[in-house]
């Protein structure tokens, strides 16, 4: 053999053993805030999704393959979550876990669909299943359901009579503005003002001024807790005399930095945090976490999306498939799948049922109590 041949011998050689080693892996996508200003909960999205691939790749990997996760930072923006969608298709991951905001999640969302990537999402804005993608579930549960138990949390448990309704423009806390406000309403709640705030602005007085005239008996906001702990450590400074309760995305170590020691006494409406859910295979997982990052995650949603990825594996291993098509299928029959956050049922349309929300009143040593579930 010649030279040119042997050449040729080695780079066949090479092709081929580079393509049975991409045979022996398949692909997971993270799409999160890795920066910016959520990035404690992109990064701790990206954790949570590389521990269950850790444990999963130790066991053997999926159907005999290894799992690889390939991260894209979208800073929860959507022109950059665009970005990443088409990054992680040309990647070639069967499933994308995120993004961590609904804004983010829908921008990416007709490419993983043209595609044919399974998405998963802590997104709670209604609009994240109007499409109907058969590649799209949540692995949280809608602003619909937050905003009744929410109302009738205000209206009927602590009968406000004067209600302030505050969100940003983000499409998840208008969304959630907007359910809760009329939620309130059908109970036969007042809503007094119904306002919204430029998210990022940090100075929010004026608006705080103009509610204060009003007289409320309580100010809530659907927006994150960037804004929320300025709102009400303002609040407090414009001596505003009105509970203040925040929306799920409000609860976050950083609200306790921002608010200050105006967060004594802030009410959140959530699903059960880590530190309390009762599940065996939280008590599991979290434990694990903790071990490998030294620290909790810190809120719900690191912990949802876990439990997105983990009904992906079982979707895959259920029908011995990297068809994507054949796991959303089954992922829309499964019942009571054994959740980190509770049994996890996923509606023909995406949609989590099932959802268990529970009151928090804020303690300044950044602790809570629960107060009612």
């Amino acid at each position: 053999m010649n030279l040119k041949n042997i050449g040729k011998a080695i780079a066949l050689s090479a092709m081929v053993a580079s393509s049975l080693l991409a045979s022996d892996v398949v692909k997971i996508g993270v799409q999160a805030p890795i920066t910016g200003e959520y990035a404690n909960e992109g990064q701790s999205i990206d954790n949570f999704v590389r521990l269950i691939v850790e444990e999963k790749n130790a066991a053997g990997g999926l159907l005999g393959k290894q799992i690889e996760v390939v991260t894209c930072d979208d800073e929860a923006k959507a022109q950059k979550a665009a970005v990443c969608a088409k990054k992680l298709a040309n990647e070639g991951v069967i499933a994308v876990i995120g993004s961590y905001t609904s804004g983010a999640t829908e921008a990416a969302q007709t490419t993983y669909f043209r595609n044919k990537i399974l998405q998963t999402s802590d997104g709670t804005s209604d609009s994240l299943i109007s499409q109907k993608y058969w590649t799209f579930f949540r692995n949280s549960f809608p602003n619909s359901s937050q905003s009744d138990f929410t109302a009738e949390y205000m209206v009927n448990a602590k009968k406000y009579k004067n209600i302030v309704v505050l969100s940003d423009y983000s499409s998840y806390s208008e969304g959630l503005g907007d359910a809760t406000a009329a939620s309130i309403k059908a109970l036969g709640g007042n809503v007094i003002y119904r306002g919204k705030i430029k998210s990022g602005t940090q100075n929010f007085t004026a608006m705080l001024t103009k509610v204060k005239s009003m007289n409320p008996d309580v100010i809530y906001y659907s927006g994150y807790y960037t804004d929320g702990g300025l709102l009400r450590a303002q609040q407090a400074q414009l001596q505003i005399d009105a509970d203040f309760v925040g929306g799920d995305s409000n609860d976050n170590p950083d609200f306790y930095k921002l608010a200050g020691n105006s967060a004594e006494g802030t009410v959140l409406i959530n699903f059960p945090t880590p530190e309390i859910l009762p599940y065996p295979e939280a008590k599991k997982y979290l434990a694990a976490y903790k071990a490998k990052f030294q620290m909790d995650p810190p809120s719900i949603w690191p912990v949802t999306n876990a439990d997105g990825l983990r009904a992906v594996i079982e979707g895959v291993e259920k029908t011995n498939s990297f068809d994507t098509k054949k796991i959303s299928d089954y992922i829309r029959t499964m019942k009571d799948f054994p959740g980190i956050t509770g049994p996890f049922n996923i509606r023909e349309d995406g949609e989590r049922v099932g959802a268990k929300f529970v009151v928090y009143k804020m303690k300044n040593d950044g602790t809570k109590d629960v107060v009612s579930e």
